[in-house]
């Protein structure tokens, strides 16, 4: 089936998140599922790890999905069955905001999982780390965002509270099964340019800790849709000007498969535990 164009202005997003789901329901004989995940770079082997994957779909069979643009995303959508009986539905199809696909695009995947059942919506990605005691391969929480895409998923009138928007419930039960995981603010840049030294120092100053290219987006809509969010970081770098050394993608991605087994351990011990 054709993707639909989700930028046009008669196409109701929630519409075509339905029909997604509807697809998913229908390829992976699963009709409802409890929790979904965003696997970012760094996190894929989680899905491995999870449970026992019942289905695997390629995303860009389900309407209103892509082909990941990004290196370290596989482009599958799987149904798992975790020990606890419970479904997750496992995204490793993201959209990033500067594809210049659209606002639409990037929370395809979060309206979709809401439409599919999901309460819970887990968040993970490749950052930037601002303290110098995060080295690479050091995984993060969440605790709160900045938005500096100048975007929203949020269309005309619709107000929604940001309060605790990256659930403590969640990033304190994430802390009983890993007792040494820190937290910290996640800064949402447009990209695809790494930040400069000077962005990453105004992102220090404003309160930032984290700096990416996603993620940011993707909770406005899970919240929206009445999800409760836990959000991850894999520190994959110092970001620019903390560090001495020049920042390269190929960098990123060697820092996650470094750090894959062991994050993706943890993320599997946490979303079992939800």
């Amino acid at each position: 089936m054709a993707e639909f164009d989700l930028d046009l202005a008669e196409t109701n997003p929630f519409d075509v998140a339905r029909e997604a789901a509807r697809q998913i329901a229908e390829r992976s004989g699963v009709e409802h599922h409890d929790i979904a995940l965003t696997l970012g770079s760094g996190w894929a082997k989680a899905a491995d790890l999870v449970g026992e994957t019942t289905a695997v779909i390629p995303a860009t069979e389900i309407v209103g999905f892509s082909r990941p643009a990004l290196e370290g995303h596989v482009g599958t959508l799987r149904s798992v069955l975790l020990p606890n009986g419970k479904r997750a539905l496992v995204i490793g199809a993201r959209t990033h905001f500067y594809e210049g696909k659209g606002v639409r695009r990037v929370a395809h995947s979060v309206r979709t999982a809401a439409a599919a059942g999901a309460e819970i919506m887990v968040l993970t990605n490749g950052a930037g780390g601002i303290r110098e005691s995060w080295t690479p391969g050091t995984p993060v929480l969440i605790s709160d965002h900045i938005n500096l895409t100048a975007a929203s998923p949020l269309e005309g009138a619709t107000f929604v509270d940001l309060t605790d928007l990256y659930s403590r419930r969640l990033r304190a039960l994430a802390r009983t099964v890993e007792p040494g995981l820190d937290e910290g603010v996640y800064v949402q840049f447009r990209g695809p340019q790494f930040e400069s030294p000077a962005e990453v120092q105004m992102a220090k100053i404003i309160g930032g800790h984290i700096v990416g290219m996603s993620t940011v987006l993707e909770a406005i809509a899970a919240r929206e849709a009445g999800m409760e969010v836990l959000g991850m970081s894999l520190i994959t770098n110092l970001a620019a000007g903390i560090s001495s050394e020049p920042l390269s993608h190929q960098e990123v991605l060697q820092a996650g498969r470094d750090a894959e087994p062991v994050i993706s351990t943890v993320l599997a011990r946490i979303v079992q535990a939800l």
